[in-house]
């Protein structure tokens, strides 16, 4: 059986800008909430919340909203409810629940349930969409966005190494662990089977990062979470594995005279709930 990784927030949020620019641009195709139309606060559910820093944003754009983030990661969820737990600005609240998005059903009706960036870590993600949509109020809307850069080198040389012979006994799999997404295509059909209006589309941010080995640095705080959590504390492995990567990341992402380009394809999907 595999654990969980074990998540370092400060490393995510290394990134935080590029990381939360798709939550925005999903947020800016979420249609009018029932709440607003009825003049009621709207209630919200964040699922992977991960730190809290775009569940923050939820409430800039429903400022008296109940929102509630979810997190399997008891680091992620330390530091969103230090930082963003508590009564927000325009009257509303943000708490913070442990919940397994693999397990995870609405307790109550929701006029929004989002995820930004936690669904690939989840297989069978899509068979949770009925039951999400059943503790979805009429018109309202489930929202999210996965990263779709597993074939990129970034992703296909980690997992490479993970199941080359060197590393194969210890790792396994943990290079493709997370690659449980759909096509774009299969999550519209999935919605509009589930009687929603969908809206479902792809980005690729072409994403500028600085520093020296920022591709490294930017998957230490993602994709290399079950590497490193299963090389525990075997720092001499850690050290072989993470310059052995590096050193393959250099070759793949050059750095250029403004910085390391690093493109990034997302799959973005919104259904509003119509019956």
């Amino acid at each position: 059986m595999q654990s969980a990784p074990m998540w370092d927030p400060h490393q995510y949020l290394r990134h935080a800008g590029h990381r939360s620019r798709p939550f925005l641009d999903l947020l800016a195709r979420i249609p009018e909430l029932p709440a607003e139309r009825e003049g009621r606060p709207a209630r919200i559910a964040d699922i992977g919340c991960g730190p809290g820093n775009v569940t923050a944003l939820l409430a800039d754009r429903w400022p008296d909203a109940r929102i509630t983030g979810f997190d399997l990661s008891r680091e992620m969820l330390d530091l969103a409810e230090a930082d963003h737990a508590g009564p927000t600005p325009g009257g509303g609240a943000i708490d913070f629940r442990h919940a397994d998005a693999a397990r995870w059903t609405p307790d109550e009706p929701y006029d929004l349930i989002v995820s930004n960036a936690a669904l690939q870590w989840v297989p069978g993600h899509a068979d949770s969409f009925g039951d999400w949509l059943d503790g979805v109020v009429p018109g309202g809307t489930l929202a999210f966005q996965v990263p779709a850069n597993f074939t990129s080198p970034s992703h296909a040389l980690l997992a490479e190494m993970c199941e080359s012979p060197r590393w194969r006994d210890r790792l396994g799999d943990q290079g493709r662990r997370y690659v449980h997404i759909l096509e774009a295509a299969e999550y519209l059909e999935r919605l509009a089977d589930l009687g929603c209006a969908a809206d479902v589309w792809e980005t690729v941010y072409a994403q500028l990062l600085q520093g020296e080995d920022p591709v490294l640095d930017w998957t230490k705080g993602t994709a290399l979470r079950p590497v490193l959590t299963a090389l525990g504390e075997d720092a001499e492995a850690v050290a072989e594995f993470l310059s052995h990567y590096r050193d393959l990341l250099r070759k793949a992402y050059p750095p250029g005279p403004h910085g390391t380009v690093y493109p990034y394809r997302r799959v973005f999907a919104v259904g509003r709930k119509v019956c």
